[in-house]
């Protein structure tokens, strides 16, 4: 067949060839790309699989107060404790979001928000039936895997979804939403234990999960350049065009190819990018702290007089935090409405205001906690270290929602793969500092132990003059920063960026 009645089949597609002749890709107009779909398509995809997250997270951190009622029932020490319900689960998490993202890059997302609830809903029965405490741990570690799912891969459906102007408001919806499951799990717990037992948090789960894996089969397949690939799999078994093949940087022939390469990007992201390497550290150290305040957290209150269950309502002022960062986020909006009138492309650095004001908001909200609370300053009312904590849920939602931005403008089309090198760690220090907080807090006291915190907080302050001065040098030396750019603009439908 001649060149202009192939050019003519993949036009009436919304379909082009590239430059070269070789591939095809979409063409801006292609209603079918994910970015061109409609905004009651896109907001019940995104909002489904942010409440996944949202949710899995609750859960997550619902475990700390688990810990600490099962204990009683199993005869074991508040560590080994900790580490059933909580550890397992992050270490978990952490296997998952290596494992899933490239996967999902290559073969596909909608399958595994299936099957990855489906199953999470069932490993929660097991928690809540099997009466053993190898029982609880194997299903706290699958749930933990599985979570890595919507943890990790919802970066990368944003993106597919998403132009840059409007990541910035469905990433801080995202993160925002994600850490109010965060705070809001221990209290749910909490109340939860003491008019059910704390089987009944992973009863609740199982039952709220399995209804949600039958919406997600509504849900539709996101990745674009899968969606090409199938589309011209269909036009060459329609046309006979057996020539044509589509421009899909995510190819994978077989399984074996897969777990050859695509497992190994995220560790070597997390060894050789540098924006990688530190967007890693930052997050994983204020999630982390968060993790280490539910252990820690209702203690500190218990000594101002808080009973078991209300210990962990301070966890809301953190929520406060959370939603304050809306303010910031409207000033990005003015960024991004000024680099458009003046005709500029959006750069990653350019949405990094709120990571200039979150680092100072951690360390200020970290030593203030630190040096108002008990034992070495008794006296002051629990308002006082309570107003400390909205400064630490802003600064969690301003790292989670820029950096997490940074790395998917960064790393475009292959940022799942960059949020699993931060997952990862993220999970092994959310992981461990429960782990050590009671000791920690105990030997210390409370005081230094937060002021420990605080000083590392204090430390990551340079970090957002770094990125601003240097970040663009930094994108421009790396080979895959650059090959992401390149896959961006051949296979995207925006214009300038926007």
């Amino acid at each position: 067949m001649t060149a202009s009645p192939r050019l003519s089949i993949l036009d009436e597609q919304g379909l082009e060839l590239t430059p070269d002749g070789q591939h095809v890709r979409w063409s801006r107009a292609n209603q079918r790309h994910p970015r061109n779909w409609s905004k009651a398509r896109k907001a019940y995809d995104t909002g489904l699989i942010i409440w996944v997250d949202v949710y899995t997270t609750a859960v997550n951190s619902a475990g700390g107060a688990a810990a600490s009622e099962a204990r009683h029932e199993y005869g074991i020490s508040t560590t080994m404790s900790v580490f059933v319900f909580v550890t397992l689960y992050l270490l978990g998490q952490g296997v998952g979001g290596v494992i899933f993202p490239p996967y999902s890059e290559a073969f596909g997302r909608k399958k595994l928000y299936i099957v990855s609830t489906g199953l999470y809903s069932i490993f929660c029965v097991m928690i809540a039936v099997v009466p053993s405490l190898a029982g609880v741990a194997i299903g706290r570690f699958m749930t933990g895997v599985l979570s890595g799912i919507p943890t990790t891969i919802t970066s990368g459906s944003i993106e597919d979804l998403f132009n840059a102007k409007d990541r910035i408001w469905c990433i801080f919806l995202w993160a925002m939403i994600s850490n109010l499951g965060l705070a809001l799990g221990p209290i749910m717990s909490a109340y939860i234990i003491a008019a059910l037992g704390w089987r009944w948090v992973f009863y609740i789960a199982a039952i709220v999960l399995a209804v949600t894996t039958c919406s997600l089969f509504a849900l539709r397949e996101s990745r674009p350049s899968l969606i090409l690939s199938r589309e011209v799999a269909m036009i060459r078994e329609s046309t006979g065009l057996d020539d044509l093949q589509a421009l899909n940087p995510d190819f994978t022939p077989d399984l074996s190819t897969f777990a050859r390469m695509a497992l190994f990007r995220p560790a070597r992201l997390f060894f050789t990018e540098p924006i990688i390497f530190m967007v890693a550290v930052i997050s994983a150290v204020a999630a982390a702290i968060v993790y280490l305040f539910t252990v820690a957290l209702p203690t500190v209150y218990e000594q101002f007089g808080f009973s078991e269950e209300s210990a962990s309502l301070p966890f809301l002022a953190i929520g406060l935090g959370l939603i304050l960062s809306v303010f910031t986020r409207l000033i990005d909006d003015r960024i991004v409405a000024r680099l458009q009138q003046q005709g500029r492309p959006l750069k990653p650095e350019d949405k990094l205001l709120g990571f200039s004001t979150g680092a100072p908001a951690l360390a200020c909200g970290l030593w203030w906690f630190a040096w108002t609370i008990p034992p070495h300053v008794p006296n002051l009312p629990w308002i006082v270290p309570t107003l400390a904590l909205i400064f630490v849920g802003y600064a969690l939602n301003e790292f989670d929602t820029v950096l997490i931005g940074y790395v998917a403008d960064s790393y475009l089309s292959y940022s799942a793969s960059g949020f699993a090198a931060v997952a990862l760690l993220r999970s092994i220090l959310s992981a461990t500092f429960p782990l050590f907080a009671p000791r920690m807090f105990e030997r210390l006291s409370a005081n230094v132990a937060m002021s420990i915190l605080a000083a590392l907080g204090t430390g990551f302050c340079i970090v957002p003059k770094l990125f601003t001065r240097y970040g663009e040098r930094i994108r421009a030396k790396s080979k895959f920063a650059a090959h992401s750019l390149q896959v961006y603009e051949e296979n995207g439908v925006d214009e300038n960026g926007y």
